[in-house]
């Protein structure tokens, strides 16, 4: 009942997708994307028996990863997550096993008017996943999935890629894979256009316009919990800006109740060497507030500025030229703004990757330059970040505002005001993205993992839905 074959990785040219498609004659067709894959027993059963009662285009399922470990199979679980309308990102995990109906694969397959290097396998589950997208109802009776996943363990397979989380994390700009990036874009904004969610070049709204004052042209905000270790080298890093007349800046630090000697560390810069007012130490209640809920106190708060800066806890500005930097952009170099307005609800810098001592560290400088005025923030629904530091335009964020979240925080605000407003990029190194033991995302288990990426698939589905509405 299933034609199997082989592909070498999610990454593959439409040919080899046209040829799978021509070849399978079972009512099935089951794409592996690693070998020697085995079965737990009646796995492969399952898979056809959840496709037969749901209708799908595709299943996949949870399995089991095997690694061997001083000559012995070590074996985990590997659980994946659900796929939404909003996993766009090219690098989605399915696992190594899909089982199609052969009838829908072919059709879909018929579709298939761009002849892609290397985004044939992307085109694919893109257009299965069209059904969904368009068929989306906030009704559980009218919601049709085509792309099913099976929380089951049905298969093992060997796992090749040991590295912790947070060396992959950076694999989507390294710029070794620039090319493939350059395809994926074209091929999402693509699918953008069929199900009504792409955005027109250069359709704004105008930027909010606010009469009243503000203490100071700019905040660095520091948000931070339990960061002992380095939140003097952030804060004397804010503190060493330099901005020209009439520009000033503060430094907003927030502190979610540290039990690890942050506070006072804090405390002891306000009261020390910074006794003139520009570090303001903002102490949270206990309540929950994460990382966007301290952005929210700061952004809020009567001594913010007109432009609010990032700097998080662990890292550190390039040097002290970044907050002026950012201004500039903001203000387009000091009042070539038309009617001097700001022309940006968002600027985005670039940040080079450092280990504790200032040593590079692999890919190296990190500047987003796949974003274009005419298509960033389309393919911003395909990245998994749009880059650092993140500058905002106050009257604007404190409309929006950050979701009470310690994961995905900042992409959920780029995303929507990517939407409906501009967005500026620095593509000078401005900021030192410090990667150590302690980095939230240095070394995630898969519980983690899972639970990060379906978030931002989630926030990624809020914002297809809130685009395809207009």
């Amino acid at each position: 009942m299933i034609s199997t074959f082989y592909l070498p990785g999610r990454v593959c040219p439409t040919k080899a997708i046209k040829e799978i498609a021509a070849k399978a004659s079972e009512p099935y067709t089951m794409i592996c994307l690693k070998p020697d894959i085995e079965w737990v027993y009646l796995g492969q059963e399952r898979m056809i028996q959840v496709m037969e009662m749901s209708g799908a285009t595709m299943v996949y399922s949870d399995h089991f990863n095997k690694v061997m470990t001083d000559g012995q199979w070590a074996i985990s679980e590997a659980p994946v997550i659900d796929y939404q309308i909003g996993a766009l990102r090219d690098d989605f995990d399915f696992g190594a096993v899909m089982l199609w109906d052969t009838a829908k694969l072919k059709a879909l397959v018929a579709q298939m008017d761009t002849d892609y290097e290397f985004a044939g396998l992307y085109d694919l589950r893109l257009r299965a996943s069209q059904l969904s997208t368009i068929n989306y109802q906030l009704s559980i009776i009218n919601y049709q999935l085509s792309i099913i996943h099976i929380p089951e363990y049905l298969y093992y397979e060997v796992e090749t890629d040991t590295r912790k989380s947070g060396e992959k994390l950076f694999d989507y700009v390294d710029p070794r894979n620039r090319q493939v990036q350059i395809e994926m874009e074209a091929c999402v904004t693509a699918h953008l256009k069929r199900i009504g969610a792409y955005l027109q070049p250069g359709e704004y709204k105008e930027l909010p316009v606010t009469d009243n004052p503000y203490p100071v042209t700019a905040s660095v905000i520091i948000p931070c919990k339990n960061r002992a270790r380095t939140i003097a080298d952030a804060i004397r890093s804010a503190l060493n800006q330099k901005v020209r007349a009439p520009y000033s800046f503060n430094v907003i630090v927030v502190d979610d109740n540290s039990i690890d000697g942050t506070t006072e560390i804090i405390e002891e810069m306000v009261n020390g060497t910074c006794p003139n007012g520009k570090l303001i130490h903002i102490a949270q209640d206990p309540t929950w507030h994460a990382i966007g809920g301290n952005w929210n106190v700061a952004i809020h708060d009567p001594r913010c500025g007109k432009y609010a800066i990032q700097l998080d806890s662990d890292d550190t500005y390039f040097d002290e030229t970044t907050v002026q930097k950012f201004i500039d952009k903001f203000e387009m170099a000091n009042g070539t703004c038309p009617n001097g307005k700001c022309l940006y609800g968002m600027v985005i810098g670039t940040y080079q990757l450092t280990n504790m001592a200032g040593e590079i560290l692999p890919p190296g400088v990190i500047d987003h330059r796949e974003w274009t005025d005419d298509n960033g923030r389309n393919n911003a629904l395909r990245i998994n970040g749009l880059g650092a530091p993140r500058g905002f335009y106050v009257p604007l964020l404190r409309t929006i505002n950050y979701p009470t979240t310690k994961y995905g925080e900042d992409y959920a605000v780029g995303l929507r005001i990517s939407r409906d407003y501009p967005i500026g990029r620095i593509y000078d190194v401005v900021y030192n993205c410090r990667r150590w033991e302690d980095n939230s995302d240095a070394n995630c288990d898969v519980v983690a993992m899972n639970r990060n990426n379906w978030y931002k698939d989630r926030l990624r589905t809020f914002e297809l839905i809130a685009r395809i509405r207009g």
